[in-house]
């Protein structure tokens, strides 16, 4: 029986992924285009591109999305949006969910993918976290694209959390001193089911079902100056492994 199910698992894995790399090629025609326009509004169409992908996607291989808003969320505003990161599947859950002009900050090392690497350095402001050069240009445009009323996404773990007995692995400091330093509120939400449609270990690992993404209340950081960084840095982490710990069980 486990030998059927797990053939039955692979061709669905096939099947989910064959239909991934056929519309992120539609994807890459359509974003050759772009350079036609200026970078604001290329940033603009080609997430806008993604969160279409992404929907046809995830409704053609099964899998449920829903948004949760556990709090209002004000679309208008621009936020430093943080959530938990230990799926690749979050990537799709930020174009799913966040449906507001956004830059993502994201790994360097994704851009030498083939097709996918075009459209990533093109969609996201990426960063070699073992560079400080370019760790500190990449916060410098950040808080120009906050300047210019565009919200960011930055994973704060900065890597997948691998350990299945904690919600968060600790918290770097980047998000929220970019958030002190540009006075945007700070949107935490959450991914409770993404590591179970598709585990950081293997892409064969993707199942159909639920995938939930739920909006936490907004943190306000007017009264916090640069020096309490750790202080706001643990409130966000805290607020969070408590609604984790609310809509999935840890062992």
């Amino acid at each position: 029986m486990k030998f059927i199910l797990r053939i039955l698992q692979l061709l669905y894995a096939t099947y989910a992924f064959i239909c991934f790399f056929m519309l992120m090629i539609i994807v890459f025609l359509l974003s050759l285009t772009l350079p036609l326009w200026n970078p604001i509004k290329r940033g603009n169409i080609l997430y806008t591109l993604c969160r279409w992908w992404s929907r046809i996607w995830l409704a053609v291989i099964g899998i449920q999305h829903k948004i949760i808003y556990a709090y209002p969320h004000d679309k208008k505003r621009s936020y430093v949006f943080v959530a938990d990161h230990n799926s690749y599947m979050d990537i799709l859950q930020i174009m799913m969910s966040i449906n507001q002009p956004l830059r993502i900050l994201g790994k360097a090392e994704m851009r030498r993918v083939p097709i996918f690497g075009y459209i990533y350095k093109n969609a996201t402001v990426m960063v070699d976290r073992h560079n400080a050069s370019t760790r500190a240009k990449s916060i410098k445009k950040l808080i120009q694209i906050l300047q210019q009323g565009i919200s960011i996404f930055i994973f704060p773990e900065g890597t997948f959390n691998e350990d299945p007995t904690i919600p968060l692995k600790d918290f770097y400091d980047g998000a929220f001193k970019i958030a002190i330093e540009t006075q945007t509120p700070i949107k935490p939400i959450i991914f409770p089911d993404a590591v179970d449609r598709l585990h950081y270990k293997h892409i064969t690992t993707i199942t159909p079902g639920k995938l939930r993404a739920i909006y936490l209340q907004e943190i306000p950081v007017k009264n916090y100056t640069i020096n309490d960084v750790a202080i706001l840095k643990q409130h966000v982490k805290e607020l969070m492994e408590k609604a984790l710990l609310k809509y999935k069980t840890y062992t």
